[in-house]
């Protein structure tokens, strides 16, 4: 298979020296802004030409992002245009406010569905939410940039989801990991064959059973990492040794909390700084842990290579696609007198993610937590009410009991 671009097999110096001719004026942009007025002030752009150079600059946490945005909305002055000269715009769960353009593939998600073997004459079904957050989008703008249709099927209604499967004849599914399974096993009931061979997921661990599960069936599955901010970060190809890092963003892996890069190899935090002329971040901290793989991969891609997602550098957690954060769970304690602790823990049933909120109180009635945990957590789970006093005395407020060997 060739490669998406002559890009993804440059030289370690022709890809240093492309870095250097760009990253000042990406620096310059975001000096210009506002949200960057402090942060960057005194900064001599010309003397940033390197990921050595960038670990001089400040990082930039997503916590400051929200408090940016609440004061000058939508974007908070991080922005090179105002919110009406983008194509659209989402809101991502916090609420944080995130841009998009029709300009080709804006995302940089194209790269990724291209290594899976993507291409004209598939028909992508797409299973990412459509709706406020970006997600959906951004895997429609990859399959424009390779040539591809799409189903924009979003979740829910999987019978109806299997029919349209049949009918158009889609051959490739970007979604969540666990929820093409769902589908699968629908069709299976309804004595229907779909014609899915390759799938492009994210939004949560790819765990190895599952891969394998998908593989039985004669489907490659690959995921990239990517996030509502900074679109894509890294993606697998064929060869499944770790993630490439884009052509478009600098990767940069920390002590979590600090901007001190880490040895190669140690995991740490990972930070992006994006190339994108219209959202320039600079040092954006992930709150994602992962580690830099030496070498390269087999399959020619040059760039370098990250483990993939590690988990959080703090609590946050992602259940079903959707992060759980310990500040949801501390406003789900506070709402009700009752509840003196709360603790999520997160497991995997039958390939799936699963939630369950323990919950310490006097009141046995679930029921009423149930509506709670679903409002404010944004997924629904088990609940279970324990007396007081019985959850572990070890300061987690969120555990994470899935295994990502």
């Amino acid at each position: 298979m060739t490669h998406f671009d002559n890009l993804e097999t440059r030289s370690t110096e022709q890809r240093a020296k492309d870095i250097a001719a760009m990253l000042p004026a990406q620096v310059a942009r975001a000096q210009a802004l506002g949200g960057y007025s402090e942060s960057l002030a005194g900064v001599d752009p010309t003397t940033i030409r390197n990921v050595t150079d960038l670990a001089q600059l400040p990082v930039l946490r997503k916590s400051e992002l929200g408090k940016a945005q609440a004061t000058s909305a939508p974007f908070g002055d991080f922005t090179t245009k105002p919110a009406h000269e983008f194509s659209h715009v989402f809101q991502s769960p916090g609420p944080i406010y995130e841009p998009s353009s029709n300009d080709p593939d804006w995302w940089r998600m194209g790269r990724f569905l291209h290594a899976v073997g993507i291409g004209k004459g598939d028909i992508v079904h797409n299973c990412f939410g459509y709706h406020l957050t970006p997600a959906g989008m951004i895997f429609e703008s990859g399959a424009r940039a390779v040539g591809a249709a799409v189903l924009p099927a979003g979740t829910g209604q999987t019978e109806l989801q299997v029919i349209a499967a049949r009918d158009i004849g889609t051959t490739a599914y970007a979604g969540t990991p666990d929820y093409l399974k769902i589908i699968l096993e629908k069709a299976d009931e309804m004595g229907v064959t779909l014609g899915i061979t390759r799938a492009v997921v994210g939004g949560g661990a790819l765990f190895p059973s599952l891969r394998e599960w998908y593989a039985a069936r004669g489907i490659t599955c690959l995921q990239s990492y990517a996030t509502a901010d900074l679109g894509n970060i890294a993606y697998e190809s064929p060869a499944a040794e770790g993630m490439i890092v884009d052509e478009s963003v600098i990767v940069e892996i920390v002590t979590p909390g600090t901007g001190d890069p880490v040895p190669e190899g140690e995991v740490g935090e990972v930070i992006v700084t994006t190339l994108n002329p219209d959202y320039p971040l600079i040092r954006f901290a992930t709150g994602d842990l992962s580690a830099v793989m030496p070498g390269q991969s087999p399959c020619g891609r040059t760039n370098m290579r990250i483990k993939g997602w590690m988990g959080r550098a703090d609590q946050t957690t992602k259940i079903k696609g959707m992060f759980v954060r310990p500040e949801q769970v501390a406003q789900l304690v506070q709402n009700h007198d009752e509840i003196t602790k709360a603790r999520v823990i997160a497991t995997r049933e039958n390939e799936q993610d699963m939630m369950t909120v323990q919950i310490e109180s006097t009141s046995p009635d679930a029921e009423a937590y149930a509506v709670s945990v679903s409002q404010l957590l944004k997924l629904k789970g088990r609940v279970e009410v324990v007396t007081p006093g019985s959850l572990p005395k070890d300061g987690l407020v969120i555990e994470d009991q899935r295994s990502y060997d």
